[in-house]
């Protein structure tokens, strides 16, 4: 199936996660069966928004410019969040179920959970890039959160929306976020492990690392950070080493969230196809595509084109040209060796 999958397509070659609407009607066909009765009306004006918010159409919003953190990413995560909600209810005995006014808030937070990055007209004019916002987006997401559910008649779901939404982020420690209800940790397991797999599982995931993600650390203070006055420390010198570290987070970083942190949650995609995983077979998939390159050093193996789902038309020269004058900026200044390994959901 890998090979005749499309670049914008999800990980089963069925939904387009570069279509909102695609997305909707295939998360209602899901909670169709699974939550019978539900209405429907909150969740299609949040995917509404959510396409008015990234598509620059949102009041005093400016549109997503982030070239990784795009609208299909959302939309992509978002779909592997309504299989593991699927998945996880089909399992859980009664009183452990979610239910479906807890699955709808877990859907509306993973349509916003990157909204972070996306930058306010007035608030925001002194930054270029959401990309800028890369080391507190979550927290600005969980604002975003806060001021939106309640216009969507969902503010009882404030409280925990804003703090689950942190299982997407490395700004809270995981371990220490309570939630009064156990069933609302598990949202943030299912929302966690979809942030993840979903990227991770991205057709075009390797060429995203190297062509998107690095630019988007490099603005966003991660690639080089600014340790102290003058003295800087290079965690990615470049796409290329961002994917040579990867194969690292991946080992160290990813297995223990998916692992440990989130429970295993991803075992719930397999309640949905018949006990395989789709997305972790595309995850190692696309590790060990990577390890080849890595072991081969042929970089012409990165040969995918992904297109881009933006709200600003010229974000992918804009943020170009940032890393440029970056990059240009940083030349013959302290320079230490690299850090430890970061990378924002």
């Amino acid at each position: 199936m890998s090979q005749d999958r499309r670049n914008n397509y999800d990980v089963t070659n069925t939904v387009q996660v570069s279509s909102s609407a695609s997305v909707r009607n295939a998360v209602q066909e899901l909670f169709s069966e699974t939550f019978p009765g539900m209405s429907y009306d909150k969740l299609w004006l949040a995917f509404y928004d959510f396409e008015r918010l990234f598509a620059g159409r949102y009041p005093d919003y400016a549109g997503c410019d982030t070239t990784y953190h795009d609208m299909q990413h959302t939309l992509d995560m978002t779909l592997a969040v309504a299989r593991l909600i699927v998945g996880y209810e089909r399992s859980a005995e009664p009183p452990d179920r979610l239910g479906a006014n807890r699955a709808q808030m877990a859907i509306v937070t993973s349509l916003f959970h990157d909204s972070g990055y996306i930058r306010h007209e007035v608030r925001d004019k002194e930054f270029s890039n959401g990309a800028e916002f890369t080391l507190y987006h979550v927290s600005r997401s969980a604002d975003f959160l806060r001021r939106y559910l309640p216009s969507l008649g969902m503010a009882r779901d404030v409280g925990v929306s804003s703090m689950i939404v942190h299982f997407t982020g490395y700004e809270l420690d995981l371990d220490e976020i309570e939630l009064d209800d156990p069933r609302d940790i598990i949202c943030g397991h299912l929302i966690g492990t979809a942030d993840l797999i979903a990227q991770m599982a991205d057709r075009c995931y390797l060429e995203k690392c190297h062509d998107q993600l690095y630019k988007e650390f490099v603005v966003g203070g991660v690639a080089i950070e600014n340790a102290k006055p003058g003295e800087y420390m290079v965690r990615y010198k470049s796409g290329k080493d961002l994917l040579r570290k990867t194969p690292a987070f991946y080992q160290q970083v990813t297995r223990d969230r998916l692992n440990s942190k989130f429970n295993r949650a991803y075992r719930y995609a397999e309640v949905l196809y018949s006990g395989q995983n789709p997305y972790i077979d595309a995850i190692r998939h696309n590790i060990t595509h990577l390890v080849r390159i890595l072991e081969t050093n042929d970089w012409s193996l990165l040969r995918r084109e992904p297109a881009y789902f933006l709200g600003i038309a010229n974000a992918v020269q804009d943020i170009e040209q940032l890393v440029a004058t970056q990059l240009a900026s940083l030349t013959g200044k302290g320079i230490k060796s690299d850090g430890p390994l970061l990378m924002p959901g």
